[in-house]
């Protein structure tokens, strides 16, 4: 009975050695398994992506991963969103709009491009003529006679010359005339004639600028206009009140105003500058008929004198 016992005792405590020493190294190999999966899903990417389920099941197997999605969706639109608002500037608003205010744009440029084509021109035409007409009213200045008065101012050519070349014109062709007043007044008609026609002349373009100064806001207005009206037909054809959709519309829109400003201000400035410069020009102007009227008047005296002594003797 004894030789029975003896080796089932011992089989059994042998047994329950065993257990206890491979206890721990089952509780240590446990958690070291996910290390030892991830370590061939990191050396291996291809692995997971073929194993990763599609479709609806994957959809309702990992609902936290739709989230990321619907996240990569909105920053994918934003992303889409930022060039649309980054192109929102001058140029991009020209090409986008419509064909009627882009014609608009460029007829307002245009004028734009007039109003300071004038300012240049008129700038130097007048500091010209001007800086001419003073000099020639200084060398006339201690001449005596009609005669004198051409020969000091030589071959110029100008206005004052008119005015001299008027005088002596008159007083040839009303040679025998005794009546000194006829000869004033004609001689003065004649000088009425070439004030005004030189007033003609260096007012020229001022018209232009008074007419870009009155319609180029009404026309900047009427594209303006034009453009608000195309982004309310965008608005009824989206269905939709989101400010995104009309906002390029509305900014094309505004830019004809703008244009239409920046055409308009500076017509108004430079046509009122000119107006001064005409005025104090045109003074000078009747500063010379003055002084060829005295000096055709000293050359009728000095004839009439000569010829009443004559006529006593």
């Amino acid at each position: 009975m004894k030789r029975h016992i003896l080796p089932s005792s011992l089989v059994a405590a042998l047994v329950l050695t065993a257990a206890v020493m491979t206890y721990p190294a089952l509780a240590q190999q446990q958690p070291l398994a996910p290390a030892a999966q991830q370590q061939p899903a990191a050396s291996q990417p291809s692995a997971p992506a073929a194993a990763t389920p599609s479709g609806p099941a994957a959809a309702a197997s990992s609902p936290v991963a739709a989230e990321p999605a619907a996240g990569e969706t909105g920053a994918r639109s934003l992303k889409s969103l930022a060039p649309a608002m980054r192109e929102l500037s001058p140029w991009s608003m020209f090409l986008s709009a419509d064909i009627l205010v882009k014609v608009v744009m460029i007829g307002l440029a245009l004028a734009s491009l007039a109003t300071w084509t004038i300012f240049i021109a008129k700038t130097i035409e007048l500091s010209n003529a001007r800086r001419k007409l003073r000099a020639s009213l200084k060398k006339i200045a201690e001449a005596r006679s009609l005669a004198e008065a051409q020969f000091a101012l030589g071959a110029n050519e100008g206005v004052l010359p008119s005015l001299l070349a008027a005088a002596m014109r008159e007083a040839r062709l009303s040679a025998g005339i005794s009546s000194d007043s006829g000869i004033k007044e004609r001689a003065a008609s004649s000088f009425a004639e070439i004030v005004r026609a030189e007033a003609r002349r260096i007012r020229v373009g001022m018209g232009t600028l008074a007419s870009i100064g009155a319609t180029a806001p009404f026309i900047g207005l009427f594209g303006t206009v034009w453009g608000i009206m195309n982004s309310f037909i965008g608005i009824s054809k989206s269905q939709t009140t989101n400010l995104a959709v009309v906002a390029p519309g509305i900014a094309e829109a505004l830019l004809a105003t703008a244009i239409g400003l920046v055409a308009a201000i500076p017509a108004v400035i430079i046509y009122n500058h000119f107006a001064r410069l005409t005025k104090s020009y045109l003074e000078l102007v009747n500063r010379s008929s003055g002084a060829a009227a005295r000096l055709l008047s000293r050359d009728l005296d000095r004839t009439h004198g000569t010829v009443h002594p004559r006529a006593a003797e």
